[in-house]
């Protein structure tokens, strides 16, 4: 399971196509376009209302994990702003706390450098965001930071891990980007 930061819809083109992975998401993307391109990868929906129903999701999620296909987790819930790291919700770390026998989690950040504000999305409208984003002049480096795998038994560490391996990442990169 790879565990990501949440910068922008752009993350999940990165993070496809450099692991192949499949997503977790809510059940509610915006429209019936974004729901069919979700399909084509196999992305497994949840319904983020139904907190009581949270055992239920964290078995899917650990039966997904069973397959080939990595899944990938924005345990953020939501895209930030690209200027901070938003805290992360443990709930679905339930699936993986212990991991399932052969399941690995990996924090991963999504590094888009000092172009970080400009590609996130934080309140703006989806709309607005995409003919931003794709309107720009310049082009845009990201970086995937694939980390060492953690483990626990208990969700709210291994959020709290992730989240930690995450910001130490990102932090790192950008004081050297600063050198």
């Amino acid at each position: 399971m790879l565990v990501c930061n949440h910068v922008s819809w752009l993350d999940i083109l990165v993070m496809g196509g450099a692991t192949g992975c499949a997503f977790v998401s809510k059940d509610r993307l915006g429209g019936p376009v974004a729901h069919w391109l979700a399909d084509q990868n196999h992305t497994l929906y949840i319904r983020r209302d139904q907190r009581r129903n949270a055992l239920n999701q964290a078995d899917s999620i650990a039966r997904r994990l069973q397959g080939r296909q990595p899944l990938a987790l924005f345990p953020e819930g939501t895209t930030s702003d690209g200027k901070q790291l938003l805290p992360f919700r443990s709930t679905l770390f339930s699936a993986v706390a212990p991991a399932p026998e052969g399941v690995k989690v990996r924090p991963v950040a999504i590094d888009y450098g000092e172009a970080a504000s400009e590609i996130g999305w934080g309140d703006e409208p989806g709309k607005d965001n995409v003919l931003r984003v794709l309107g720009r002049i310049r082009s845009t480096s990201v970086t995937i930071w694939i980390l060492e795998p953690i483990a626990s038994a208990d969700r709210k560490t291994l959020a709290h891990c992730a989240r930690a391996a995450i910001a130490d990442a990102l932090t790192s990169s950008r004081a050297a980007a600063a050198l």
